[in-house]
């Protein structure tokens, strides 16, 4: 299987599957000298993992991560960092009734469509198990960054379902099960999640990362544009059907004088745009959000063939989330610091002894 490396000078190589013994990854290209231990990147690990809260999958891991190599008496070496997560509480026979027919919305079909064979245990490699070892490179790309750059990378759950969420307070967003930045949305999010689930349906989400201190002139244009990368990573990760920067599909409705970000000597007036123009940065924040669909695995009976070709009710039972996208914001996070970093490096490699003579334009305090 190939299409398991993502990055071209910060470059992630992840392996394992939901119910194997372990997941893990090869992180190449970070430079020597970061000060990196497996606690700093255990935190952020600890707000991805499953069965933290009655909202999500009660599959129980302690995703405890070991770092296996890259890194000396606490910093890093310069070599590949190999990092591992051992799986602890796979419970396959909870897939046996699925193995000879496809869940609807899952890659099931498409699976052995194109290999001739897959992994039923909870999705094999297509699960979202995976991601946890992106959470993990995602936390050294985000150190390195604000060591460096002060580049400072937070999201946040924008909207559950129809229930859209404002922006209110970044102190909120770690002091739920939701990521919500407004506490007083946290009581309707609760009530609508315990419906949701005695109901045995699912539901999407919207997610919204800022990074913020990103320096003007990251990103290359056509080929190698910073949102382009951006919303490649994003999609890349699973259950995402959409991807925004900036006002992204609302500005299709918008005029040029609404979307236009004009320029004062005092700052940008706006940011539509995200952060990006030409697909380089502009030293705003950027801003990107990512539509999440519905959890494919549900309980309630649903239409589809079996090996056999023959029409069959699937009912999908055992752990899972309600929403995927409650457990999504530290993955996107993870992705947009995986990319800055290595457009970071890109830039640094090329363009380091660039003097411009554009002036400086401030950021405007954007649109989040």
């Amino acid at each position: 299987m190939s299409g398991n490396t993502f990055g071209q000078l910060f470059c992630v190589t992840s392996f394992g599957e939901s119910h194997g013994p372990a997941i893990g990854c090869v992180v190449d290209g970070c430079p020597p000298g970061l000060a990196i231990t497996s606690e700093e990147i255990q935190k952020d690990l600890d707000r991805r993992k499953p069965g933290t809260s009655r909202y999500v999958t009660q599959r129980r891991e302690s995703d405890s991560v070991e770092i296996l190599s890259g890194v000396f008496e606490g910093q890093t070496t310069g070599t590949p960092i190999a990092l591992l997560i051992r799986n602890e509480d796979q419970r396959s026979k909870d897939y046996k009734n699925i193995a000879a027919s496809f869940r609807p919305g899952h890659a099931d079909w498409t699976y052995l469509k194109k290999y001739g064979i897959r992994d039923y245990r909870g999705g094999g490699r297509s699960s979202a198990r995976e991601t946890a070892v992106r959470v993990a490179a995602g936390a050294i790309a985000r150190k390195w960054l604000k060591n460096r750059y002060g580049v400072l990378i937070r999201g946040y759950l924008s909207q559950l379902g129809a229930i859209s969420i404002a922006l209110v307070d970044w102190e909120e967003v770690d002091k739920n099960p939701f990521f919500c930045p407004d506490s007083a949305k946290v009581d309707t999010l609760e009530k609508f999640m315990d419906s949701l689930r005695k109901s045995g349906d699912s539901v999407g989400a919207r997610v919204t990362v800022v990074a913020e201190n990103v320096p003007p002139g990251w990103g290359e244009p056509v080929y190698g544009r910073l949102d382009a990368d951006l919303a490649y990573a994003l999609m890349g990760i699973n259950a995402v059907k959409g991807v925004e920067i900036g006002a992204g599909f609302a500005s299709v409705s918008q005029s040029g004088t609404e979307h236009n970000d004009e320029m004062s000597p005092q700052g940008f007036l706006s940011n539509n745009a995200g952060g990006i123009l030409g697909g380089i940065s502009t030293g705003q924040d950027i801003v990107a959000s990512i539509a999440i669909k519905p959890t494919s695995s549900i309980r309630l009976p649903r239409r589809s063939v079996n090996l056999a070709g023959e029409a069959v009710m699937i009912e999908t039972h055992g752990r899972h989330d309600p929403c995927v996208g409650i457990r999504a914001t530290p993955i996107a996070e993870a992705m947009v610091a995986i990319v800055l970093m290595d457009h970071a490096l890109r830039h640094r490699a090329q363009n380091a002894d660039v003097m411009s003579p554009a002036p400086d334009i401030p950021a405007s305090p954007g649109n989040h």
